[in-house]
């Protein structure tokens, strides 16, 4: 199957294996992000790279989805950053953040976002995450909820459950060599599914990843990531823990996600199923669905999402 195919029925955002220890590469450095970037030391050996504006008695933490950056909030922090502190980073291995071979799971990935609100001293914390990085959301809060006044998870990865042939069909077709061997237009059109329209202020992501496809050291580390992140996700999943869940919550989808449910494993689910679901597990969620929205919901409906999340703040 052609590897743009088999993108599209990959039921997260997608996007490594044994990594070769790689440091920041020219590719990623001349990203130009919306934001001054900051940087801290975290764990005595991971550097992570965040953009922290605006002030206010609350901090929203966002936390990116697989294959992407911390960008994938600029929109939001836009609308929310003259009302509340809004802070978002790059997850070890992803963006301008250190580059080295780390275990990328659920566990190793939320330890580091608790390590970096400690680190920075944050307070009356709401973590938003979108896809991947709402099942990291998920993973932390189930871990050490005392960190977290509530969770905002933007079509989160970790409501939708997978059986271990699912898991095979991953591991056979989410691989560092097919995703070295994706075209140009291919890679495009891997972007075009996250949206319910491509739109033309989002093509610096598909800018950023050729420009990355062209550094050879970049790209090896890129694609040998990939791969461990997805098995890290179908390896510890949240779905039988999340009654345990105790902190407000609410649910955020686009009517029109093409990667949530996975449409060629799941064919009969529903985006609607997978958020239900997620609501009536945990005690404190409420759920909204927007029209003209994919999987980059808060993206695509920038301005609802960021009213939503006010009003869920406030």
């Amino acid at each position: 199957m052609r590897f743009s195919f088999i993108l599209s029925l990959l039921s997260i955002t997608l996007l490594l294996t044994s990594c070769a220890t790689a440091q920041t590469t020219t590719a990623v450095t001349t990203w130009n992000y919306p934001y001054d970037v900051h940087f801290t030391d975290i764990n005595d050996s991971i550097r992570l790279a965040y953009v922290d504006e605006g002030t206010g008695q609350e901090t929203l933490v966002f936390i990116h989805g697989l294959g992407s950056n911390l960008q994938a909030w600029q929109k939001t922090i836009a609308g929310l950053k003259n009302d509340y502190r809004c802070i978002a980073l790059d997850l070890p291995g992803y963006g301008k953040s250190s580059k080295e071979d780390y275990p990328f799971s659920m566990t190793f990935f939320a330890d580091q976002v608790a390590a970096f609100i400690e680190e920075l001293k944050l307070e009356n914390v709401t973590l938003a995450g979108h896809s991947m990085g709402g099942q990291i959301a998920l993973t932390l809060a189930l871990k050490q909820p005392d960190y977290l006044t509530r969770l905002v998870l933007a079509a989160p990865a970790g409501l939708e459950t997978f059986s271990p042939e699912n898991r095979a069909f991953f591991a056979t077709y989410v691989q560092p060599q097919i995703i070295r061997a994706t075209t140009e237009p291919q890679i495009e059109a891997n972007f075009a599914l996250n949206f319910y329209e491509m739109p033309e202020d989002a093509r610096f992501m598909v800018e950023d990843r050729l420009s990355m496809r062209e550094d050879t050291q970049a790209y090896h580390y890129y694609s040998e990531m990939i791969p461990r992140c997805v098995l890290g996700m179908l390896d510890e999943p949240v779905t039988d823990r999340l009654a345990a869940l105790n902190l407000p919550t609410l649910l955020v989808f686009g009517r029109q996600d093409q990667l949530i449910p996975n449409r060629f494993l799941h064919p009969q689910l529903t985006v609607e199923a997978v958020a239900k679901s997620g609501q009536q597990a945990i005690k404190n969620a409420e759920v909204i669905f927007f029209d003209k929205a994919g999987h980059f919901v808060q993206w695509d409906q920038s301005a609802a999402f960021n009213k939503a999340v006010r009003t869920f703040i406030d």
